[in-house]
This record gives C-alpha cells, structure tokens and sequence, in this order.
C-alpha cells in the first residue's frame, strides 16, 4: 500500500491526484486519458476528491478540475484519520465497557457472584479475563484471604494477574504487611521486569480485597467464612456510584500508604 493509500486514498482517487499535480488544470476527459483511469469512473473519482476538499474545479466549459497544495492535501488527509481513529477507539471502549461484566464465568440469573477458591484454575482464568479488559489503569488490594493463604495458590493468581495486565496499564497495587511477609522477593523482579508500569505500596491491613478497573468495574473478593486461608467467590460491580465510592476507599488507603515500588 502506498503512503496515500494509508491516509485513504484509493488507487484511482491517488492516481488521479498525482496526475493533476503534472497535468495542471484539466478536463475530465483529458484527466481520464492521461491517468489511466477509466472515463467512467473518473467523475465519480473526481466528485470524491472534490468532496475531500483535495481537488478543486474551475468555471471554465468544459469544467476543469485541478489539485490542491499537496501539503494541503496531506493535512486534509490526516485529520480524516484521526477522526476515524478517535471515532474508532470510542467504539472499542464501548466495546470493552459491555465486556467487562461477561468475562468472568457465566453469572447466576440472579446476580453477579462468582464462586471459585483462592488459585483454582477457574478462578485463574477469570482473573487473566478480567485484567486484560484494562486499558488505563488497575487499581488493586490484597488483603484478607491472601493474608492467610499460603504462597503456591496465590502465586497462581499473581501471576494470572501479571499475565493479563496489557504493557499500556497503570497498576497501584496494595497490600498488607501480612501478605507482603509472604511474598518471595522474586516476586518483585517479576514485577520490575513486567512492561507495564506497576507501582507498589503497602498498609498494616484491610477489611477486604477488591480492584477497580478502568473506574468502570469493581470486583470485590468474598472471603471464605469457614476457611479464612481462602474465598467464597467474587463480586463483580458495574454500578457507577458503587465503582466510585470503591474508587474513593482505594485512593484513601494509597495515600496513607507506604511505597514499596515506585
């Protein structure tokens, strides 16, 4: 594909353009002949590039048609672009906006709790899933069951976490002391060595795990009420007020926190 043709012109629309810049101001007929495109097609292709504002007519009989500055031209190009590039990627937040509840296992008709202990395979999935519908930033606290829970099921989930986490992703993520005294220190050259950017800080505790994506989605960790080294499940929230208000209780607790990674 040419450079023209990545800024949307098609082959007739660039043949014709560059013809003119030789030719000067011509007929439709003259243009068809000393472009190579074919008489019927040229005034269509002709009106198009007109519409585009990249080729311009002149009152004469018959009408004469010639090309725009083609720095102009290149301008004009551009900025079709980048509307549709704009226009593109609110489609996909949109996109990622429907997704993010529908990732996760299949949700009983009547709610949005997931059952899954802390490491499972499922659970593993779904925590992959679920972070990699992020495009700015994850907001996450680890406390309670991972507190209590021994390092191999929750290694499972870090790295399921780190996984899923896109290199574009901010991610502030919180932890207790707790979890932090069960952490292996090769655990944060994992961390230094991920691409995305992943901030640390950690608190003496918390009441309770949850995270915040995109301030769109929260999931929120129910811990297991006869097993405190593991959960229940999860809740999943999409209620903008809720999502805030979980968003509020995070930005709280980091900026009481102590860095860990910065």
């Amino acid at each position: 594909m040419t450079d023209l043709g990545e800024l949307g012109l098609s082959s007739y629309e660039e043949e014709v353009y560059r013809t003119l810049l030789v030719t000067g101001a011509v007929t439709a007929t003259d243009l068809a002949n000393a472009s190579g495109v074919p008489r019927g097609r040229i005034y269509d292709v002709l009106n198009g590039l007109e519409s585009r504002q990249l080729v311009r007519t002149q009152s004469t009989d018959p009408t004469r048609y010639a090309a725009v500055q083609p720095e102009t031209a290149v301008d004009r190009l551009l900025a079709e672009r980048a509307l549709e590039l704009r226009d593109e990627w609110t489609r996909y937040r949109e996109v990622a906006a429907d997704l993010r509840s529908n990732l996760l296992p299949t949700a009983p008709a009547d709610g949005s709790i997931w059952l899954g202990s802390l490491g499972s395979e499922t659970m593993q999935t779904a925590l992959e899933e679920h972070v990699q519908t992020a495009t700015t930033s994850i907001h996450a606290i680890v406390g309670p069951p991972y507190e209590s829970a021994p390092w191999k099921p929750l290694e499972r989930e870090v790295d399921a976490f780190l996984d899923g986490t896109n290199p574009d992703v901010s991610v502030s993520l919180l932890v207790t002391e707790p979890v932090l005294e069960t952490l292996p220190d090769t655990l944060f050259d994992k961390i230094d060595a991920h691409p995305a950017t992943v901030h640390v800080r950690a608190l003496p505790d918390v009441p309770i795990s949850f995270d915040v994506i995109d301030h769109h989605v929260t999931t929120v960790d129910i811990p297991h009420p006869q097993h405190p080294a593991d959960r229940l499940g999860i809740l999943a929230v999409t209620d903008s007020d809720v999502v805030d208000e979980f968003e509020r209780q995070f930005q709280a607790l980091w900026n009481d926190a102590l860095p860990i990674t910065e």
